[in-house]
């Protein structure tokens, strides 16, 4: 999505593939940029995505349901913790973990220890933990929810920080995390925007936008990217969609999104749904 200049009248533009062919909409802004833009934006995107992405994402999620209805509880029990084992092998290695998927499922489900530091076996432990304990979760997603994840992640590791909002200044690559003088307001706001859009908004896009908006903010000193795709199992899992990895051979792709503003974020993230779903649509 891009705003374009044609003769000095600017409009909103927006290619996308619908049954197989490229469409293209356009809405017109006026002779300058509105200061209300990015709301605009934001509208608009998601009324090019109302023609054809959403119309596969509630696919997805129809046919997965479908399917999973008829498994065995001792199927989904199984299920589920295979996939808190790719979910944590994933999410630990792209922030550094040393822990191979292999040697995390041995660790998850039989308790095999690899010679691995032991900081990082004890983190897989407590994740993995922590991730079948949010996506059965009937709870409350506020502050408090956060602070606890990340206590329950961190507090035999980093203890000194595990559930503790940051107060003091943090730098990720080239990017500057919010000052922790202000993360107070920015919290605030964004578990407003949470529960405004709760019930509102595509569950997937709902998902993506709530990652990327605290990844932004950025309010731990460190562990914020697996508290963010912990956000995202939570809302996919409460609205009953398929729960995605963000995969670790990607990474590289997936913080190039996280660079990119809300609603790229949000185009990359659909995309990577659809191709990792695609088999339910």
């Amino acid at each position: 999505m891009q705003i374009i200049n044609n003769k000095g009248f600017y409009y909103l533009f927006h290619s996308f593939r619908k049954n197989g062919q490229v469409v293209s909409r356009k809405k017109y802004l006026g002779k300058e940029i509105p200061v209300d833009i990015e709301s605009i934006k934001i509208k608009f995107l998601q009324k090019c995505l109302k023609e054809d992405v959403f119309i596969k994402l509630d696919s997805i999620k129809k046919n997965f349901n479908r399917d999973w209805k008829k498994l065995p509880e001792s199927i989904k029990k199984k299920n589920l913790i295979d996939l808190s084992v790719a979910f944590t092998y994933s999410t630990n290695a792209i922030e550094g973990s040393t822990i191979t998927l292999e040697e995390t499922d041995e660790l998850i489900k039989k308790r095999i220890s690899p010679n691995k530091p032991i900081d990082d076996v004890k983190e897989t432990l407590s994740h993995s933990k922590l991730f079948l304990e949010v996506i059965n979760s009937r709870s409350e997603f506020d502050l408090k929810t956060i602070k606890k994840w990340h206590k329950a992640l961190f507090f035999e590791t980093k203890p000194d920080i595990a559930g503790l909002i940051r107060e003091y200044s943090v730098k990720v690559g080239n990017y500057r995390a919010p000052d922790w003088q202000d993360l107070k307001k920015l919290l605030k706001d964004y578990f407003d925007w949470i529960e405004q859009n709760n019930a509102t908004m595509h569950a997937v896009e709902f998902a993506a936008r709530a990652h990327h908006k605290f990844e932004k903010i950025h309010p731990f000193g460190d562990g914020n990217g697996r508290i963010g795709r912990l956000i995202i199992a939570l809302i996919l899992r409460k609205y009953k969609y398929p729960i995605m990895i963000i995969p670790y051979k990607k990474r590289r792709t997936y913080y190039h999104a996280l660079e990119k503003d809300e609603n790229g974020f949000l185009l990359y993230f659909v995309r990577r749904y659809i191709a990792e779903f695609k088999d339910y649509i």
